[in-house]
């Protein structure tokens, strides 16, 4: 937690900004597994509750009322059957205390507030909700039935959140770079232990024991795969094997919840072949390019096109693609090796506030994404950079079979594609090398200390020191 004036400061700006009316910020609640008492999944507060309030108890609701200047927690005290299965803790009142807030309030409170704005006509502003127990709290509360309340949600609010959070503060760059050294750590176990034989549960396992015995956890779903292609290949059973790529996508969250986000691609022998090493190489470059040009005042999208353009110059060198490049890239050629964006905002979601609506976090009237093309389509962030943002940059070069196939058959871009020779790419996999950039004043820099080894021939002599 930050300190107290922190979160009053937060709260101010946000009146501000919002203007009038009521704020409502419901944090989360536990989420039992398979049955109640089985809390399996970690709790995790909602991400702009914590922005606002700071509190990680479960079962706690938010109130600013910007017309009468009054802040309310919501929260039923824990009764002592509580206690003795889980110790005691603060009261709310002294949870509103720690972080500022003027009162507390019992939960069934919280309905008396709503009444009282509904027959006032007041504004009520609440954020798209995303968990069912929370949607059908609202049902109760305001009447607005859950498939209609993400619409009904207030913009007002999401544009100023978008707006607050979207800058970090120095505080904030301080628990982003802790993220990163426990990222560091993450992935150079997962590069120091990697061997032909072991399973890939087995090293991703190791990977998300590091983030939880340093205090943190994964700030999502590892990704360990021999199968870079898939862009979400979560660990399998697989046994790795000489001669194979493994691409190791993971990042470690904070205590107080701020994330990291990179990948590395490695062979798991510990040496890339030659085909390897010249995908690889294009991807690094790819690579370091965003990291030169992205600056504050630069749309990323703009980043991201740059990128594209270098990477179809150098697959058509390898005679993957031809024609054009720049009539490739207006097509869509490309997509066919990187079916994503470059990169997302990152700060307290590994993507940022994506829960918020990503036309609203990634994007401006300047800067749309054209949900017509493929790959196009999938772009989370193409919005001018400013000082302060953190993004991602993370290029990748994927063979994926049924895509090729897919195209082959229809012959989409086949002036743009050499599909005889993409057909013996299929057993490659993918590549992707990924870094978390902070935007500075006169350009971008790397966060973390320690860089996790991404050069070819670095990878090569740290992996092959790790085995020593």
């Amino acid at each position: 937690m930050f300190s107290k004036q922190t979160y009053i400061d937060r709260r101010n700006e946000l009146k501000t900004l919002v203007g009038e009316g009521i704020v409502v910020l419901f944090g989360n609640n536990e989420a039992p597994c398979n049955y109640p008492n089985n809390a399996y999944y970690p709790f995790r507060q909602d991400s702009s509750f914590l922005y606002y309030f700071g509190q990680q108890r479960d079962g706690l609701v938010g109130v600013i009322d910007i017309d009468n200047d009054q802040e309310t927690l919501i929260g039923n005290d824990i009764d002592i059957e509580d206690i003795v299965w889980y110790g005691s803790v603060d009261s709310v009142n002294d949870l509103a205390a720690q972080v500022g807030v003027g009162q507390s309030a019992p939960m069934s409170h919280l309905k008396t507030i709503i009444n009282s704005a509904l027959r006032e006509k007041r504004t009520i502003h609440f954020l798209p909700p995303y968990r069912h127990d929370t949607k059908i709290q609202m049902f109760d509360l305001m009447g607005i039935h859950p498939s209609q309340q993400k619409e009904a949600a207030s913009l007002t609010l999401i544009k100023a959140i978008v707006k607050m959070r979207s800058r970090k503060t120095a505080e904030e760059i301080e628990e982003l770079e802790r993220a990163a050294e426990i990222g560091y750590q993450m992935h150079t176990t997962a590069m120091r232990i990697t061997r032909p034989g072991l399973t890939e549960k087995y090293v991703g396992g190791q990977v998300d024991g590091i983030a939880h015995s340093l205090g943190a956890h994964e700030s999502f779903a590892t990704i360990f795969s021999q199968h870079g292609e898939i862009m979400h290949g979560n660990p399998s059973m697989a046994i790795l094997e000489a001669g194979r790529l493994a691409l190791c996508d993971a990042g470690a969250e904070t205590i107080n919840n701020y994330c990291s986000d990179n990948t590395r691609t490695f062979p798991v022998d510990g040496k890339f072949t030659q085909r390897q090493r010249e995908i690889y190489t294009i991807v690094e470059e790819c690579h370091d390019h965003a990291l030169a040009i992205s600056r504050p005042g630069v749309k990323y999208m703009d980043v991201h096109f740059s990128v594209c353009r270098l990477m179809t110059e150098r697959l058509k060198e390898l005679g993957l693609m031809r024609g054009d490049t720049d009539e490739a890239v207006r097509a869509g050629a490309h997509a066919m090796f990187l079916p994503h964006g470059l990169g997302h905002m990152m700060g307290m979601d590994v993507h940022d506030m994506e829960g918020l609506g990503q036309i609203y976090v990634g994007f401006d009237d300047e800067t749309r994404p054209n949900l017509e093309q493929f790959g196009t389509n999938a772009l989370r962030m193409g919005r001018r950079l400013e000082e302060g943002f953190v993004v991602t940059d993370e290029p990748g070069i994927y063979f994926i079979p049924a895509l090729i196939d897919d195209w082959k058959a229809s012959g989409h871009c086949k002036e743009f594609l050499n599909f005889d020779k993409l057909e013996t790419y299929k057993d490659f996999g993918g590549i992707r090398i990924e870094d978390d950039l902070l935007i500075t004043s006169d350009g971008c820099r790397f966060l973390g200390e320690k860089r996790i080894p991404y050069h070819p021939d670095e990878v090569e002599a740290f992996m092959a020191a790790g085995k020593e």
